[in-house]
């Protein structure tokens, strides 16, 4: 299943390959202190922007996604590879490292 983001750049994820967009946190200020991009966790919340179209199980059949574009999503803290298309930062991870559906 292929899709248009923001940037109008169309992905298309193999397999059961799911394209994210980290969802940011916002801003906090502990006790009055900044806190640099740098000291920030990294997020583990996001928005599923393309899904492959499923693996194939050991009959040879495709099992299909669990997951669907528009999908919030939790995900493991250091799964997936970080890419930049169009100057848009996305995340490509299995569907296995999708740990939850946010509803």
């Amino acid at each position: 299943m292929a899709t248009k983001s923001a940037a109008g750049t169309k992905v298309t994820p193999l397999a059961d390959r799911v394209v994210v967009k980290a969802l940011e946190e916002t801003e906090q200020m502990r006790g009055g202190l900044y806190i640099p991009d740098t000291a920030k966790e990294k997020p583990q919340q996001g928005e599923v922007i393309a899904v492959g179209p499923g693996k194939f199980d050991d009959a040879g059949k495709r099992v299909p996604m669990d997951v669907k574009p528009g999908d919030k999503i939790l995900y493991g803290k250091y799964s997936g590879t970080e890419v930049t298309i169009d100057n848009e930062n996305l995340l490509i991870l299995r569907e296995s490292d999708v740990l939850a559906v946010i509803a």
